[in-house]
């Protein structure tokens, strides 16, 4: 296995600094930010792929620091029903995908959208029940009509540019969120799409882990190695749906953390045991998103803490059996 970092938590410094520091904790492999939500701080595709230069000495800088990019990431909602919005997406996932295939990564991360309730909405509807019957059309809608045709699409254009792989995270108020809904859209378009298994965004739904990995299998592309806390005084109140601010931490049913701060080594291991079994030896990507550490202190306390839990060599000839 491989330790890598989404870099945006670190936007605030230049690319060349945040190389140095991550080397020099033994680091060799980022995932970036290419636009949409996290933005495209230490990497913008418009730019590299108008200047030769600029992608020129791009790629020296990342080959002087002998650091690998293991995917680019543009998370967005390129099926929104505001068209300016959805257009703006729309270019920074066509950028990304063109800079992959200069740069030789066939590899994607990002979202799988939501659209409206229907064709004159103006804003995503994310839809958690089954009744009234009233959600059974928007989501007839938004995947008959919008999700499946737009990734019908979209994939082999991604191909075009040598990504085979499009890992997208399943996330709560998009229409693929959990491991039936990533799997729903896989079948009907085919297996450019598959996971980036992001066990935050699992975890407060109440999923157990190892049991998603386990029926994921082979779709699993991408890992995000984030954690989350459950604060079980509140959920006992109000359930785990909660729109509260994530700034209100003591409120809040459960927050974002850093690995190791929500759950445990045994747990953790428990997950790089299965994706090993699973045939998953590739990529753990650290995202940062605790409020309650700093980037860079959460940043240095995962990485220590995934260093103990990860397996990095190759297995061997069981010589006991």
């Amino acid at each position: 296995m491989k330790l890598s970092v989404l870099t945006v938590l670190l936007g605030d410094r230049p690319l060349e600094e945040v190389l140095k520091y991550l080397t020099d904790m033994d680091v060799h492999t980022i995932e970036l930010g290419t636009g949409g939500y996290p933005g495209n701080a230490h990497c913008k595709p418009a730019e590299l792929l108008a200047d030769a230069g600029r992608l020129k000495a791009f790629k020296q800088l990342l080959k002087d620091y002998e650091i690998e990019v293991c995917a680019l990431s543009t998370h967005g909602n390129y099926v929104h029903p505001n068209p300016d919005i959805a257009a703006k997406f729309q270019s920074d996932l066509d950028n990304t995908l063109k800079l992959a295939g200069e740069l030789g990564i066939d590899r994607v991360v990002g979202f799988s959208g939501c659209p409206g309730g229907g064709p004159k909405d103006e804003y995503p509807n994310w839809v958690t029940c089954p009744w009234p019957d009233d959600f059974q059309e928007i989501l007839d809608y938004q995947w008959n009509q919008v999700l499946i045709p737009y990734w019908s699409k979209m994939c082999p254009i991604a191909q075009s540019y040598g990504v085979n792989r499009i890992a997208l995270e399943m996330h709560p108020g998009f229409c693929v969120y959990n491991v039936e809904s990533l799997l729903k859209l896989r079948e009907a378009v085919g297996p450019v799409i598959g996971a980036n298994l992001d066990p935050s965004h699992l975890f407060w739904q109440g999923v157990n882990i190892p049991a998603a990995i386990r029926k994921l299998g082979d779709a699993i592309y991408f890992f995000h190695a984030k954690d989350t806390k459950v604060d079980e005084i509140n959920t006992g109140v109000n359930g785990v749906l909660d729109t509260k601010h994530y700034a209100d931490e003591i409120n809040r049913s459960w927050i974002f953390r850093s690995v190791g701060y929500g759950h445990d080594y045994q747990t953790w291991k428990d997950i790089v045991s299965n994706l090993r079994m699973v045939g998953y030896d590739d990529v753990m990507s650290i995202e940062h998103e605790d409020s309650l550490l700093s980037p860079t202190e959460g940043l240095e306390k995962a990485v220590s803490f995934l260093k103990e839990v990860m397996a990095f060599q190759g297995t061997t000839e069981m010589f006991w059996a």
